[in-house]
């Protein structure tokens, strides 16, 4: 546990600011199972960011206050974040985007800044400059870079952060009963209308790096499949209206169901959970089909081999014969479907808990808070 302590009674409390952007589902949660259990320590806790975040995550509900920045204007967010953190004993962007806002609003004030990179930005062309110029910004801003993968701590640094450390990111565990799992699978399914047929889950959002096309290609292979498996898509982006066109013309067994609040719900109705996507560093679907007890498909790529270790079936990006395949002999094999979700279970008990996760997090608000105070009093360097 975190030496940082807990105020005596009548002195004020650390104020941590806590800056989010739209940005995924699972630094969103992330986000607030971390302000959750700074509350519970005795932290005050603000986190900044759209509106539309906190409805969906509730960071009020956890103890947390909530600014939002709606603002029209970068600038305009800046401002409500320049307000938002006086007082502030540090600042914890979470993403590129509010990585760079808070670098902004800090600027000449003497508030060391954390930042957490969840994933990475993949762009093609002339703006591909100028995500590495923004990365660069932030990793040589921010006192200290938390990586939610070992490839993207070999990113930071290799935009000069001054230190960038490996700092996985718990996912809450699943919240239901073990024991009403059997009806909580059968009400999922026959809400989806799928009885008498597999059904295959991935989660994500609707945009190339998630990998959908080669998934939609498998799909194709999965028609002459008898009994022939669903595959449901839950989440929102970009590309719908083309995947849906695909789907269509195709006549492919997919049904793309929008935006999902429950991924432990529909996950508690799966046979096989999919990731196909092209990066990720620590998948929230991987994470939560593993808590589940759900075999799992995944490719090969970023953070997830070091996240899954043997407890799922791994493949090549952009290869679909080979995800239509290990899908494929998943359903066909209920043996290593009972294999695999025990060992998903047993390598979830090695990830770090949400408790876990805050005390690391702690530690690091300790160790910058004592070095700015010391910095104070003896100046830099001593």
């Amino acid at each position: 546990m975190s030496s940082t302590p807990v105020p005596p009674h009548g002195q004020p409390s650390l104020h941590a600011v806590q800056v989010l952007g739209g940005g995924s589902s699972g630094s969103g949660v992330h986000v607030r199972s971390l302000s959750a259990g700074l509350v519970a320590r005795g932290l005050r806790v603000t986190v900044c960011g759209p509106w539309s975040a906190e409805r969906g995550y509730g960071f009020t509900q956890a103890g947390a206050r909530f600014t939002g920045l709606d603002a029209l204007t970068d600038a305009g967010s800046v401002a409500s974040l320049r307000t938002a953190v006086c007082g502030a004993a540090l600042v914890h962007a979470h993403g590129l985007r509010p990585g760079l806002l808070a670098a902004v609003a800090l600027r000449g004030r003497k508030v060391p800044l954390v930042v957490t990179w969840h994933t990475r930005v993949d762009i093609e062309g002339a703006r591909a400059g100028l995500v590495r110029l923004m990365e660069r910004r932030v990793a040589r801003t921010a006192a200290i870079v938390l990586g939610a993968s070992s490839d993207l701590v070999d990113r930071a640094r290799a935009r000069g952060a001054r230190d960038a450390r490996l700092a996985p990111v718990a996912v809450p565990a699943p919240r239901w009963a073990p024991e009403s799992g059997d009806g909580r699978r059968q009400k999922a399914r026959a809400e989806l209308g799928v009885m008498g047929r597999p059904l295959l889950v991935t989660a994500g959002r609707l945009e190339a790096v998630a990998g959908h096309g080669p998934l939609l290609d498998a799909a194709r292979r999965w028609r002459g499949l008898d009994p022939r498996p669903l595959l449901v898509v839950a989440g929102e982006g970009p590309d719908r209206a083309v995947l849906q066109g695909r789907i269509d013309t195709e006549g492919l067994p997919v049904r793309l169901l929008g935006r999902h609040d429950d991924l432990p719900g529909l996950l508690a109705a799966a046979d096989v959970a999919v990731l196909s996507s092209r990066w990720e560093a620590r998948s929230l679907l991987a994470q939560e089909a593993l808590h589940a007890g759900v075999p799992l498909v995944a490719t090969a790529v970023g953070g997830v081999p070091e996240l899954v270790g043997d407890a799922a079936e791994l493949v090549p990006y952009g290869d679909p014969e080979a995800l239509a395949g290990a899908v494929a002999g998943l359903l066909a094999d209920p043996a290593r479907r009972v294999e695999l979700a025990a060992a998903g279970r047993a390598r979830t008990a090695c990830w770090p808990t949400e408790d876990d996760t805050v005390a690391h997090v702690l530690s690091i608000y300790d160790e910058l808070v004592q070095t700015f105070i010391r910095e104070r009093v003896d100046g830099p360097g001593r």
